[in-house]
C-alpha cells in the first residue's frame, strides 16, 4: 500500500486496494423447544374476549316449547293411521231438497186430512167454534140419559140420538141445523155430524122431535155435544 500525495504535497493516507475477507454468514441461533413450550402455554392462557352484545333484532327466536299437560305437538298431531272411512259419501243439495220437500208434503197433507176429519185443536187462536151462536127464541132438549151408545152385534158402535128443539118465543121461527159432537174421555172431537129436523118453521110454542142413529161411530167417543152448525 503506497501513500499518495495530492498537489500541495500533503500526504494522503494510504488507500488499500485489497479486497476485505468476505464475512462469514451468522449461524442461526439455537431453537429452544422449552421456550416454544413456554410461549405456547402463554398463548393458551391468553383469555378470549367475549363477541358483542347484539340488539333483539339480531337475536335467534326463542324455540317454544310444548306444554307438558297437554302432550307435545307431536302427539296433538293426527297420525297417519288414525281410522278413515273406505269413502266419504258426497253430499248432493239438490237431492236432499227433494227429500225435505216430499216430507213436508207428507206432513202437510196428513195435518189436512186430520184437520178435515177431526177439526182444528180448541186450543188453536185461530180455530172456529165448534158451534154457532144460540138463536134467540129456539130451545135444545137433549138429556143425556135418553142418549143411546152402545156397540152392535157385528162390533161396530151405535150412537142413538134422542131430543127435540122448542120455539119459545112469541112468533115463528126457522130451525137451522143442528150439530152434534162426540169426544173422547180426553176431550177431544172424535167425530161430528149434522142433524136436520123435520119441520124447518115453528110456530110460537111448538116443538120438534129429532130421532136419529149414528152408525158407525168410534169407540172412543163416549160423550154427545149438541148445538148449533155455524154457517
Amino acid at each position: 500500500m503506497t501513500a499518495v500525495e495530492d498537489e500541495a504535497g500533503i500526504a494522503a493516507p494510504p488507500v488499500s486496494f485489497a479486497q476485505p475477507d468476505e464475512a462469514e454468514p451468522a449461524a442461526p441461533p439455537p431453537v429452544s423447544f422449552a421456550r416454544a413450550e413456554d410461549e405456547g402455554a402463554e398463548a393458551d392462557s391468553v383469555p378470549i374476549p367475549p363477541p358483542p352484545l347484539r340488539g333483539d333484532e339480531d337475536l335467534p327466536p326463542v324455540p317454544v316449547q310444548a306444554d307438558p299437560a297437554n302432550g307435545s305437538d307431536y302427539d296433538q298431531a293426527p297420525s297417519t293411521f288414525d281410522y278413515e272411512p273406505p269413502f266419504r259419501p258426497r253430499r248432493n243439495p239438490a237431492r236432499m231438497w227433494t227429500i225435505a220437500a216430499l216430507l213436508f208434503a207428507v206432513v202437510a197433507l196428513g195435518a189436512v186430512g186430520a184437520t178435515a176429519w177431526y177439526g182444528l185443536p180448541d186450543w188453536m187462536p185461530f180455530s172456529k167454534p165448534v158451534f154457532a151462536e144460540d138463536q134467540p127464541g129456539l130451545k135444545l132438549d137433549f138429556p143425556e140419559k135418553r142418549q143411546d151408545r152402545r156397540q152392535l152385534a157385528n162390533g161396530t158402535w151405535f150412537f142413538g140420538i134422542n131430543g127435540s128443539v122448542t120455539n119459545i118465543s112469541q112468533s115463528q121461527r126457522s130451525v137451522p141445523a143442528v150439530l152434534v159432537v162426540l169426544r173422547d174421555a180426553r176431550g177431544r172431537i172424535v167425530h161430528r155430524a149434522e142433524l136436520r129436523p123435520a119441520k124447518r118453521v115453528l110456530a110460537p110454542g111448538e116443538s120438534v122431535a129429532i130421532y136419529e142413529a149414528l152408525v158407525p161411530v168410534p169407540k172412543s167417543g163416549v160423550k154427545a155435544e149438541f148445538g148449533w152448525k155455524p154457517g
